[in-house]
């Protein structure tokens, strides 16, 4: 069974993943708008894989004894200065998920939450993979800087990436 103060952190948790599927929705709403279709598809994909990151904590609780409870969404930014902008934020994005999970798993450890850490320690290496896509896409994204050509060519490998994958679920 889980500890209340567990359970209303991975509650916490469960709005910031499905936060951050509305927040690459928008994202991949506004490169449509610049008629960017790869990168809109990429972060449309990055949605859906939030989504099934919110999937597995709400499933982890209920395998805990824990009700998972659901708080309003903030909106989104709908606006931003370029692709490159964009990406800068997933990446800022990316490392304010990084820490909330590190501090769950704080949380988890002084409260001698064994099977949490388990679980969570998914999510940390979830969280590198993440954050070393999004600084690679950056720095491609600032290779290519004004040249609309290979801008062009890395959108066109962008709309490569598949739909995620389910989250594996916990064992």
């Amino acid at each position: 069974m889980m500890t209340d103060k567990m359970a209303a952190a991975f509650n916490e948790q469960i709005n910031k993943e499905f936060f951050s599927e509305y927040y690459y929705m928008a994202m991949s709403a506004y490169c449509e708008s610049i008629d960017l279709p790869g990168f809109a598809s990429w972060l449309m994909a990055q949605a859906q894989e939030e989504r099934l990151h919110a999937q597995r904590f709400y499933q982890f609780l209920l395998d805990r004894d824990a009700r998972p409870l659901f708080a309003a969404i903030d909106a989104p930014p709908a606006e931003y200065d370029s692709i490159l902008d964009v990406f800068e934020k997933v990446l800022e994005h990316e490392q304010f998920v990084t820490k909330s999970i590190t501090d769950l798993y704080k949380l988890a450890v002084e409260e001698a939450d064994y099977p949490s850490q388990i679980e969570l320690q998914w999510y940390i290496t979830e969280q590198v993979e993440e954050e070393k896509t999004a600084k690679e896409i950056i720095q491609q994204l600032r290779w290519v800087g004004d040249k609309s050509t290979a801008l062009f060519m890395l959108d066109q490998k962008m709309a490569e990436r598949g739909a995620p994958a389910a989250a594996p679920a916990a064992e």
